[in-house]
């Protein structure tokens, strides 16, 4: 057993005694059966349970509880994601295109994970997205909506509808970087009703603004002493640089989970495809201070990803580089050895992805997990549980059985950090969320995630397209999240990541199989109705 400095079993929450204390002597039968069987341990160690040669998923199997002398309060969610960068929450978003843009990477760094910007875009845009995290600044909003004097008061309205708010800032073309001419509020058009009104016709041009260099203090001291609800950032020209909401102020005035790098700005993730003309779009991310690169390929271990990695790692040796995707210890072993920094885990195993199914290749989640962590372990390089994952529960699983962090893709979908508008169907409100082997998302350039080849001229698809319940914001559901996973982690009597590991690994941690049976009398059963609520 390991221990802490206070004397804890650190692996199991059990409190032990000093060699000085007393303690009852027990005989040495006790806890042997008469056929010379231990029964002091239920269920299985983690090795036993993954050498029956079967592949399991995370609903095909328990963990059995442990000791708790601590409260939820007391765990510690900080990890690894590479083997030079730590997070304080083991939780990272997909790159995926109904996913992971600047904002939602801005906010899963703010509440101290990390959102990897897709590719499924040009080097331009992408290098934007990463240029608007690592330029963040935590109150200024860079990206906000903006309408032309041109636009009219029902544009207005179908934003308020969508996104909740109103105080929309006017520029000449309608974009951010054009001159400001004013903004609309709710008190500019509340009682106009001809909703065809052009915007010049109501908007607001005796303006409120902040020079771009003021800091959020100053920013927050105008806000305060103007009562106005918003404050344009503006430069020397006039032209609209960001806006600073009140309500936002309130919201975000602290995130002390925040991932950050040495300067300070929030850490930056981004996807890359192994083709050859990614070298140039490697090169104008770095360029914008990207921290860590994902080489995304459904079938990571392959001479293109081998070849990119050790590109990478000769041109620029700091980048963090997350190879993948991969389910054996054989996969992880040649990318490890070609200079990855961590491992991305799972091969057909989305909820919107069809490799399994259509390629016959693949591997059960839970056993690729256990398999790669172990083979990894012994180089020191983290790895990252990719799919699979619909609960907290499953996240609690999945670093149960080694991975250091997981990676959701339809667990965010639906927030309001995600791309994408929100509309209704049924009722419902709703975002649209694919697979990146969806043939939608391969007509616009995910294919080479799957074609590490000359592009082919037909596609097979690997994904489907859906849609998704909205989730909220990630500044409530996040939280929620984490605090679900200290309290699983209570449950198992262990206080931390790599705690957790530590018992995994010296056979504490014990498992249990279910069946089907046992898989339904853990959920919800027998009732006529229910309804399920998160937050």
């Amino acid at each position: 057993m390991v221990h802490d400095h206070q004397g804890r079993g650190a692996a199991t929450g059990v409190t032990t005694q000093s060699p000085h204390e007393s303690r009852p002597s027990r005989p040495a039968s006790a806890g042997m059966t008469a056929t010379g069987a231990d029964y002091s341990m239920d269920g299985l160690s983690g090795e036993a349970m993954f050498s029956s040669g079967a592949g399991y998923t995370y609903d095909d199997f328990i963990l059995l509880p442990g000791h708790i002398d601590f409260s939820a309060a007391d765990v510690d969610l900080s990890t690894r994601l590479t083997r030079h960068i730590t997070l304080q929450r083991p939780i990272t978003s997909s790159p995926m295109d109904t996913v992971t843009e600047s904002r939602m990477a801005i906010y899963m760094a703010l509440l101290g994970g990390i959102g990897f910007i897709h590719y499924n875009n040009s080097i331009e845009e992408q290098a934007k997205e990463v240029r608007t995290v690592k330029r963040f600044k935590n109150g200024f909003i860079t990206d906000p909506i903006v309408l032309s004097p041109e636009h009219r008061l029902s544009d207005i309205d179908a934003i308020k509808k969508t996104l909740g708010y109103s105080g929309i800032p006017i520029t000449e073309d309608g974009s951010m970087g054009s001159r400001l001419l004013g903004i609309v509020t709710n008190r500019d058009i509340d009682f106009v009703t001809d909703r065809n009104t052009p915007l010049r016709d109501v908007m607001t041009t005796d303006l409120v603004t902040a020079d771009q260099s003021a800091s959020l203090d100053e920013a927050n001291q105008i806000l305060k002493s103007s009562k106005k609800g918003k404050l344009p950032l503006v430069d020397k020209n006039f032209h609209l640089v960001a806006l600073i909401s009140r309500t936002d102020l309130l919201k975000n005035r602290d995130y002390p989970l925040a991932s950050k790098a040495n300067n300070k700005s929030l850490l930056a993730g981004a996807a890359v495809s192994t083709r050859p003309q990614d070298k140039d779009r490697i090169d104008a991310l770095v360029k914008e201070g990207l921290d860590v690169v994902i080489i995304d390929s459904s079938q990571g271990d392959s001479v293109y990803q081998i070849d990119l990695i050790r590109h990478i790692k000769h041109h620029y040796p700091e980048l963090n580089v997350i190879a993948g995707n991969v389910v054996t210890t054989a996969q992880a072993k040649h990318l490890i050895e070609a200079g990855a920094d961590a491992l991305r885990v799972g091969m057909g195993a989305g909820s919107i992805c069809t490799t399994q199914m259509v390629m016959a290749v693949g591997r059960p989640q839970a056993t690729a997990v256990y398999r790669t962590a172990a083979l990894a372990r012994e180089y020191g390089i983290p790895i990252i549980a990719d799919g699979g994952i619909s609960t907290i529960g499953h996240i609690t699983k999945a670093m149960a059985l080694g991975a250091s962090t997981v990676m959701m893709g339809g667990m965010l979908a639906g927030t309001e950090e995600t791309p994408g508008e929100y509309y209704y169907r049924d009722g419902v409100r709703l975002k649209k969320y694919r697979g990146m082997g969806s043939l939608q998302a391969m007509r616009e350039g995910s294919a080479h995630r799957y074609l590490n080849e000359n592009d082919q001229p037909r596609l097979v698809a690997q994904g489907v397209t859906g849609s998704v319940v909205d989730k909220g914001s990630l500044t409530n559901y996040l939280p929620y999240l984490y605090q679900g996973i200290c309290q699983g982690f209570q449950d198992i009597g262990v206080q931390s990541i790599p705690d957790l590991h530590r018992a995994l690994y010296a056979g504490q941690t014990r498992f249990e199989r279910r069946t089907p049976a046992a898989q339904k009398e853990g959920g919800v059963h027998n009732l006529h109705a229910y309804q399920m609520e998160m937050l």
